[in-house]
Parts: structure tokens; C-alpha cells; sequence
């Protein structure tokens, strides 16, 4: 399904099958890259973060991997390369925005079942868009 987002590199859309729902947020691709890459231009640093991708690979290409080993070997390159928490910061017309397409997300996963439920969406109340 296509994103109708104003800002698709942060927004909420439904899958196709409306059984599930995407989060898109382009923002930390990003900066997690641009970390990865400040940190490896130090020679030290470089070698840690080698060593920390190869044990991820590892962890990633073995089919018994212990439980939490993915957890610990992406945290061991996060580490050596410095990498901040994956944090996006929103302002208050992007916070209004994310809202009202993730009421949209769950309407949509909530129509079927015995747990459905109706969220009021702030477009609804005519609290988007200044129009009542």
C-alpha cells in the first residue's frame, strides 16, 4: 500500500492486508550510518567496530544463535562505534501528524475481533487542519 504521509520518512501506513502496520523512520537509518562512519575514521575504533560487525555477522548467520545473543552483538557494535539511543525528535505538527496515522493503523487492525475498539482520531474532531 502506498504511504499518503505528507512526510513518509516519519509516518505510520497499514499494510496492504490492513493485518499489520509500518513504521517508517528514515531519520534513524540515518544517523545510526553517520555514526558508524564518524566513529570508523579513527584507526582504534575501526578495529573495534570490525570485530563487533564480525562477531553481529556471526550471531546473524548462525541458525542456533543463543537467545539474546542478536541483542548483545548489536549492542557490542553500537558500543564501538559510540552510537547515541535511536531517538527521532518530533515537534508538535509532526506529534498531531504521527497521531492521526497511527489512529488510522488501528482502526484499521481493531475492525475484526472481540477486541475491537474505535479510536478518535483528532481529524474527526476537526482538530487537524484548524477546520470544526
Amino acid at each position: 500500500m502506498s504511504n499518503d504521509s505528507t512526510n513518509p520518512d516519519l509516518s505510520f501506513s497499514s499494510r496492504a492486508d490492513w493485518l499489520a502496520g509500518w513504521l517508517r523512520a528514515d531519520r534513524i537509518r540515518l544517523d545510526t550510518l553517520v555514526s558508524l562512519v564518524a566513529s570508523w575514521s579513527d584507526p582504534d575504533a575501526r578495529d573495534d567496530i570490525i570485530n563487533a560487525l564480525d562477531a553481529l555477522a556471526e550471531v546473524v548467520s548462525s541458525p542456533r544463535a543463543a537467545e539474546g545473543a542478536l541483542d548483545a552483538a548489536v549492542e557490542a557494535v553500537e558500543d564501538a562505534a559510540g552510537m547515541d539511543t535511536a531517538q527521532v525528535p518530533i515537534d508538535k505538527t509532526h506529534a498531531m501528524r504521527l497521531h492521526a496515522e497511527l489512529s488510522t493503523v488501528v482502526e484499521r487492525l481493531m475492525r475484526f475481533g472481540p477486541g475491537r475498539w474505535s479510536v478518535s482520531m483528532p481529524r474527526q474532531r476537526g482538530e487537524i487542519g484548524g477546520a470544526a
